[in-house]
């Protein structure tokens, strides 16, 4: 394992990423959005998570800046990385099979939007989100670099913990005591243990 190798298999989970992601936003491009919350504040959001996991690591791959930021590669840290890099990847794919025709970008209630409680749901109610923080931790792991190494964490922490309770009280609104009865049999962003 070299810098190099780390910051290919950073570069490779942004394009698997974007290959997963591209294929179920056009699908899901096809189904009219009948509630949505999106505006400033979430437009805000989604610019910092961007921002995190993308724009500085990005910039940091390509120029090694910000240069002050830089610690000494560890191996057995980029390992690490790239088997949460793969988690991450495999979590993703599984969250937008699940979802199929529901997914989208923003806080979004589509036209015959349905509860999702299989697959990945079963046990976890953001697996997206279960997703991203596995990016992050990944992030952290491969660029040895404080600045662009933590963004994601930073960038994405900002977006899960300024819209993650929106989210939920839209869907409570959305589908009621079903979804109270499926928030008390599973876990946020981990499965529960007991």
């Amino acid at each position: 394992m070299t810098p190099g190798i780390a910051k290919f298999v950073f570069v490779m989970m942004a394009v698997g990423w974007y290959l997963i992601r591209y294929r179920y936003a056009r699908r899901a491009r096809r189904e009219k959005v009948v509630r949505s919350v999106r505006g400033a504040r979430e437009n805000t959001l989604l610019l910092i998570s961007l921002t995190g996991l993308g724009i500085v690591p990005f910039i940091y791959v390509a120029t090694a800046i910000p240069h002050f930021a830089s610690y000494d590669f560890q191996p057995a840290q980029a390992w690490l990385g790239v088997v949460v890099a793969i988690a991450a990847l495999v979590m993703f794919r599984l969250t937008h099979r699940a979802l199929g025709r529901n997914w989208s970008l923003s806080l979004d209630v589509r036209e015959n939007h349905r509860l999702i409680t299989d697959g990945i749901y079963r046990k976890i109610r953001h697996p997206m989100y279960s997703a991203f923080w596995l990016w992050a931790f990944a992030q952290a792991l491969l660029l040895p670099n404080l600045v662009a190494g933590f963004a994601g964490l930073i960038g994405f922490g900002t977006l899960f913990f300024g819209r993650v309770a929106r989210e939920e009280q839209m869907m409570l609104e959305t589908f009621g005591d079903e979804y109270r009865e499926y928030m008390a049999r599973t876990g946020r962003i981990m499965p529960r243990l007991f």
